[in-house]
């Protein structure tokens, strides 16, 4: 087993689970998320980058985190509302995602949540908006990261 921990400029794979506040299984994946630890450009929430410090590989940690913290409260204003022949057809159900770019040209991704009456409800909030959440992490795998693993995730951060 190798003795690498988790610290600066490691390459560190993790699977995780993310549970509702009920305990509710929301999240899940066995295929490895990679990072490199400590580097700016991190994917992950940075309550969980911190947790995994000094974590060695096979080792779990879970992190509590509140809405605001998480996936951000739930915004009203992320809610939008138009005539379903406004819309494209395949997205003619509850449950239907899209992708749409807002008046400041940011891209949301949105989710229907009702079709009544010829009106189309989205949401554009992250389904776990407004949502206390825990993160169960666990160490896949440790190596030395490579300039070239620091200038992917850089890269993958900033476009």
């Amino acid at each position: 087993m190798s003795s690498l921990l988790v610290t600066e400029n490691k390459f560190v794979s993790i699977v995780y689970t993310i549970r509702d506040s009920s305990g509710s299984i929301v999240e899940y994946t066995d295929l490895p998320v990679s990072y490199v630890h400590g580097v700016s450009s991190s994917p992950l929430f940075p309550q969980v980058e911190t947790a995994l410090e000094g974590l060695g590989k096979g080792e779990q940690v879970d992190v509590f985190l509140t809405a605001s913290e998480a996936f951000g409260d739930h915004d009203p204003d992320l809610i939008y509302f138009d005539e379903l022949e406004n819309t494209p057809e395949e997205l003619h159900f509850v449950g239907a995602e899209g992708d749409a770019e807002n008046d400041q040209g940011e891209v949301l991704h949105f989710i229907v949540t009702d079709i009544n009456d010829g009106k189309i409800t989205v949401d554009a909030n992250h389904p776990l908006a407004g949502q206390d959440v825990t993160f169960t992490v666990r160490v896949a795998d440790i190596r030395y990261a490579t300039a070239e693993d620091i200038g992917e995730q850089a890269q993958q951060f900033f476009h």
